[in-house]
């Protein structure tokens, strides 16, 4: 059977997504490589042909999904659109569905067990999406603090197990990040 010249690149790129909402969702060492290739319709030896370690597949998700998030939340925008952006951001939506959203939530705490090779290279997507906030709040420490406290309350939001306490989560820091936005006496 002959395939498509793009073949290995569309396969490829159905692990990578597969993968990564499967991480997102499940965490990432939870699945082996067969169950991973399974997931698309593969072999798990067909797994090597595309990528030389599950390690290599991480490295890979990190990369891609730090980006897709720094292109969601890091575009130049004014503080009312960044306002927006955050009722998003701190929503049951987001707390019901991490195989959709941010990986820095759902992928935290494996990303800091992993290698430097990967912690560096999700701080530099770390990093630039704190550049992007600190433009639009002009204040580096209140940009690395709201990043921490959005980051935060999705995952304790996610850790709990009822929705109005969840719910609870959410709104308070929303409601605490918008008084910082807003700036003194407000």
């Amino acid at each position: 059977m002959r395939y498509s010249a793009n073949h290995k690149l569309e396969t490829k790129e159905k692990l990578l997504e597969s993968s990564a909402v499967s991480a997102k969702k499940s965490g990432f060492s939870t699945v082996g490589v067969d169950g991973l290739m399974r997931a698309i319709g593969l072999s798990g030896g067909a797994f090597y042909s595309h990528f030389s370690s599950k390690d290599e597949l991480f490295a890979s998700i990190v990369e891609r999904e730090l980006c897709q998030s720094v292109e969601r939340l890091g575009a130049d925008q004014d503080r009312e659109k960044f306002a927006r952006c955050l009722k998003h951001y701190l929503s049951m939506a987001h707390v019901e569905h991490p195989e959709s959203g941010c990986a820095l939530p759902a992928l935290g705490a494996e990303i800091a067990r992993s290698d430097v090779m990967i912690r560096q290279q999700a701080e530099r997507w770390i990093c630039r999406l704190q550049e992007s906030w600190a433009r639009v709040l002009e204040s580096d420490s209140l940009a690395w603090a709201i990043l921490s406290q959005c980051i935060g309350a999705l995952v304790l939001a996610r850790m709990l197990a009822t929705p109005d306490i969840q719910r609870t989560v959410l709104k308070s820091s929303y409601d605490e990040i918008s008084r910082q936005i807003a700036g003194p006496g407000t």
